[in-house]
């Protein structure tokens, strides 16, 4: 398991279901109403907006709830969020960046600082992590988009800087700038993306080990739990054979 988004085989261990898609839906939908506020509530014209869009199809967000979504940044009567970003320590040493979208700053932090309390790590000051990351885009796909060498050939020739494929999918890595050039060009050759946003990419990886990895787990659990939390990115990688004893 790496530290990125996605942890699959963490969702699997987890039971209520129903509760946890209703969780995604209203995270997806928060990402989508913020992006359509900060710009133009038009996805052909608002890159954030657009990507907020593709990653929440992807995520079986139904199109209803989409509209209703842009639509909300209209309104009068929204809540104001702010994009508020944690940085902490967790079991083994590694390094957790946690994204949030807020209306409430001073609840956020205490559910943030508990969790890391709780579960075996603490909170840094700012900047205290994220120098040890690179924040690029990523673009992602399933892993039935197509085989390594497919994508890889078609991320080059979209310009894209790097991707890393394995039995869950493939993730192309981009320059900030260019990331919606990129996507564009992915989408013409091999369809639509499964999500696209920016991203935390560790410069080193640390080996979690079994003693480490169910407390580590368990803070990512916590972290994602939280209604504010948008993302958690890491530099952390849990061997499969570590999961297995899971």
């Amino acid at each position: 398991m790496a530290g990125h988004s996605k942890f699959k085989n963490i969702q699997h261990r987890k039971g209520a279901q129903d509760k946890k898609r209703a969780a995604a839906f209203s995270k997806l939908s928060r990402e989508i109403t913020v992006a359509a506020k900060l710009g133009i509530p038009d996805p052909a014209l608002n890159a954030r907006l657009r990507a907020a869009v593709v990653t929440a199809r992807a995520g079986g967000l139904p199109k209803e709830n989409i509209e209703r979504a842009i639509n909300k940044a209209s309104a009068t009567d929204t809540d104001n969020y702010e994009e508020v970003r944690y940085e902490g320590y967790g079991p083994g040493g590694v390094a957790p960046i946690v994204e949030t979208l807020t209306d409430n700053r001073n609840r956020t932090a205490t559910n943030v600082r508990t969790a890391f309390a709780k579960n075996g790590g603490n909170l840094g000051a700012s900047g205290g992590v994220s120098h040890g990351f690179e924040r690029l885009g990523l673009i992602s796909y399933p892993a039935k988009a197509g085989d390594p060498d497919k994508l890889f050939e078609a991320a080059l020739d979209a310009g894209a800087d790097d991707v890393q494929s394995s039995e869950d999918g493939h993730e192309i890595w981009t320059a900030i700038e260019g990331m919606h050039d990129v996507a564009r060009a992915l989408e013409k050759a091999i369809g639509e993306a499964q999500g696209i946003k920016l991203a935390w990419k560790p410069g080193t990886m640390v080996s979690v080990g079994e003693a480490d990895a169910g407390q580590l787990l368990r803070l990512i659990d916590a972290l994602e739990d939280d209604d504010d939390v948008q993302t958690v990115w890491g530099n952390y990688d849990v061997p499969d054979e570590v999961m297995d004893k899971l």
